[in-house]
């Protein structure tokens, strides 16, 4: 284990109310950082909100707000679902806040003449606040005609990255694996794109266009690119380029993005650090989509979204973490329905875990006056476990944690605690009772990154040598979508 770690979170734009995709990746991105930091490495964790462009100025002005208040209301919402989900980030990066403009105004400067000035001329994509090249708006005309409807022609005078400079050098970053980007297709995703060859990139709007953004230095008729200067972030919440935590944990260990924004993150962002002479993240993780029960995309237009409030409020953080660590296999699509999430809340985490807890706590209650034995030292393989995790497949993770869940409730189920209490056979009584309680425990320790609340809970439970009476049921029985003693 490295002595630090740093891992972010992509910075939502703040346009819309969060979804149960900004949910996932949090989660995601604060699993890596409490497993990391539980085994022993100092751990940097950013994350934040992106509230410069456009769409902020239109929908604030819409809502008869100053483009600032608007900013300032919806980048709390994201706050509070991050302590919903017990999402512990070390900061919480606001691309409005002084500290980054300024570091922004600063990275621009350095690129010095990797940035010139230039007239563009191709479509633009309004909602994603997006420049395309002539020939993706023929495919996005095929691939997604709804979107190519709104696609506008676009020519005024911008400056310019030269993406193209590092198009080479970027190629054998993701392919010598110097850049990992995972999983595997989206690595072949990447590669494709830059074997195809890259365009130099439009990297400012006019101001009088855009005025709700980062000035560019030296020019206040222009304003940056959102998603420019949004991507500083990443070493602007670190302090580059002059303060100790930029020295301590760059370069990012893990970078978390959806794979709608894969090329902004694997290959636009490592050119820019190429431009200014720094290392580039060591991986770039990125996560699927959370469908609706039918497989098709959320959408409030839709009204077919899953509000992650209001799967919090009902079953609880962890279960909404144990969901997105289990039962969305790593870097893929999956579905949701309430029905689905429920069965899995009172089978997996109420029947198997939550039993084990809830009938080993009464045995002991019961057989042993709530006193713990002396505890076996377990000796349960958990290195399978730690290779899941440093592979990113937290499903598989959590696959080999309910291989022992399942076996240590066979294990009272062969053993019968019940029937050694009624030979009177004292010792073996508290020889079972306590191997169950190790395992328990160590149970607890695995899924701590995973659901902190759960395993805080377990170790309180048996963590003292007597059983706390007054400890909390885990997961008991919610029947909103499903009928009882049909799971």
């Amino acid at each position: 284990m490295n002595d630090s770690f740093y891992v972010s979170t992509s910075i939502p734009y703040v346009n819309g109310e969060p979804h149960i995709g900004h949910a996932m990746e949090f989660v995601l991105a604060d699993i890596m950082a409490r497993y990391h930091k539980q085994y022993g490495s100092e751990v940097f964790f950013s994350s934040g909100s992106d509230e410069h462009g456009g769409k902020n100025m239109e929908k604030a002005a819409e809502l008869k707000l100053t483009p600032q208040q608007f900013v300032d209301q919806m980048s709390q919402t994201f706050k509070d679902l991050a302590g919903a989900l017990q999402v512990d980030y070390t900061k919480f990066v606001r691309t409005t806040d002084a500290d980054h403009e300024a570091r922004a105004a600063k990275i621009w400067t350095a690129l010095g003449d990797d940035i010139y000035k230039s007239e563009y001329s191709g479509m633009y994509d309004q909602k994603e606040e997006t420049f395309l090249t002539h020939e993706e708006a023929r495919q996005i005309q095929k691939d997604d005609p709804k979107r190519y409807e709104r696609l506008t022609e676009l020519k005024e005078e911008n400056y310019f990255f030269k993406l193209a400079k590092y198009n080479t050098a970027v190629l054998e970053l993701v392919k010598s694996g110097k850049l990992k980007v995972v999983p595997k297709t989206r690595h072949n995703e990447v590669v494709a794109l830059l074997e195809g060859g890259l365009k130099d990139l439009s990297i400012s709007r006019p101001a009088e266009k855009i005025p709700w953004g980062i000035p560019v230095p030296g020019d206040k008729t222009q304003t940056m690119y959102v998603w420019f200067e949004a991507l500083m972030n990443y070493i602007t919440t670190l302090g580059y380029p002059e303060q100790p935590d930029f020295a301590k944990f760059w370069p990012a260990d893990v970078q978390v993005v959806g794979k709608d924004i894969t090329r902004f993150h694997a290959v636009i962002w490592p050119a820019m650090l190429m431009g200014l002479g720094i290392e580039t993240p060591r991986v770039v993780y990125v996560h699927g989509f959370i469908n609706d029960a039918n497989g098709d995309i959320m959408s409030k237009s839709v009204g077919n979204g899953i509000a992650p409030m209001e799967v919090i409020s009902t079953y609880g953080a962890d279960a909404f973490r144990y969901y997105v660590a289990r039962h969305i296999p790593s870097g893929e699509d999956n579905n949701f329905s309430w029905e689905r999430f429920e069965t899995i809340y009172n089978t997996e985490l109420g029947n198997e875990l939550g039993n084990l807890v809830q009938r080993t706590k009464s045995m002991i209650e019961k057989y042993e006056g709530g006193v713990i034995g002396d505890l076996p030292e377990s000796m349960h393989d958990i290195a399978p476990f730690h290779d899941y995790f440093e592979e990113f497949r937290y499903d598989q993770a959590l696959d080999y944690i309910w291989t022992l869940i399942r076996g240590f409730n066979q294990y009272i189920e062969d053993e019968k605690p019940w029937n050694i209490a009624k030979e009177g056979d004292a010792d073996h009584l508290q020889e079972v009772l306590a191997y169950v309680v190790a395992s328990t425990l160590q149970i607890a320790d695995l899924l701590h990154p995973i659901m902190p609340t759960t395993a805080a809970n377990i170790i309180q439970t048996f963590g003292e040598g007597v059983v706390k009476k007054d400890a909390p049921q885990l997961f008991p029985r919610i029947h909103n979508y499903t009928e009882p003693g049909k799971q």
